[in-house]
């Protein structure tokens, strides 16, 4: 067996390429694009602050009204090969609106790049923010994190950060997290249609799999995830989940009814939806 119960790369596909069950995908990127445009259009917004030296290195910054606002910031999907913090803009808006500042990371992407250096770009895009506070209109000492699929691994190997000794940070500059969609476990990669663009050596899989640096303190989090996904996406949020909170860490769980592995951003868009809730109920708290 390659992974767990799966023989062929085919099944292995099937649980984790969600495009091949999530057929409005396509159409729900063009939606995101619209809406991401809308949003840098009429938002205060400053694009492309530099985090790190390369290019791909920046955070787009939409402040709230109140400059002693909490920041938010997201981190988007895409396999870690594909996507940029422009397409992700809409995420700001309803945030934004409620009082929260919002920091889109972008980072650079796979095969340009190991997931190992979008970890450290991840961890040095938290740590300049918490550290230039009169770059930023915000609180940044008030700073909470969300991920989206690849994003929700970035937000689980951000919480497994040792700040204090590595950084020179106090140990939590995260006060809460949400993890939406993620991949907590790298093991059935290597086996998938995604290899020749990440690359993974065997000691990849436990360097870089949450679920082997489970922190020994850390803020709140939110695992959330969707009805209709894959049942591998499906198991992997629950056991990440279960593995979190058997340590005695704080986490809630949510299954969102009715949505996929793409449609289930849309909650961000949706001051109602129980993503929304779940996002500003850990930004307003931090």
């Amino acid at each position: 067996m390659l992974y767990r119960d799966f023989n062929t790369q085919e099944e292995i596909d099937e649980e984790y390429n969600p495009l091949l069950s999530a057929h409005d995908a396509p159409a729900l990127m063009a939606e995101w694009a619209d809406k991401s445009r809308s949003a840098r259009d009429n938002l205060e917004c400053k694009l492309g602050i530099r985090y790190g030296p390369t290019k791909e290195e920046y955070i787009d910054f939409f402040p709230a009204a109140d400059r002693d606002s909490p920041l938010h910031v997201f981190i988007h999907g895409g396999y870690w090969r594909k996507g940029i913090a422009e397409d992700f803009s809409f995420v700001a808006s309803e945030l934004v609106a409620a009082g929260v500042s919002v920091a889109v990371l972008n980072y650079s992407l796979c095969p340009s790049v190991k997931i190992s250096e979008i970890v450290r770009q991840t961890r040095a895009a938290i740590y300049w923010l918490v550290n230039n506070r009169h770059k930023i209109d915000c609180d940044t000492g008030r700073l909470s994190i969300s991920g989206h699929s690849a994003g929700g691994h970035l937000v689980a190997m951000a919480l497994g950060t040792k700040w204090a000794s590595d950084y020179g940070l106090e140990e939590n500059p995260i006060k809460g997290a949400c993890a939406i969609s993620g991949i907590f476990d790298l093991a059935p990669l290597p086996y998938s249609f995604l290899q020749p663009k990440l690359q993974l050596g065997l000691g990849d899989i436990t360097a870089l799999s949450p679920i082997c640096h489970l922190p020994e303190g850390a803020p709140a989090l939110s695992v959330v995830v969707g009805g209709q996904e894959t049942k591998e996406f499906i198991r992997q949020s629950r056991e990440f989940f279960n593995l979190w909170t058997a340590k005695g860490l704080k986490s809630s769980w949510l299954k969102v009814p009715k949505v996929h592995h793409f449609s289930i951003l849309n909650g961000f868009a949706d001051k109602n939806s129980d993503l929304f809730r779940s996002i500003l109920s850990i930004a307003e708290a931090s």
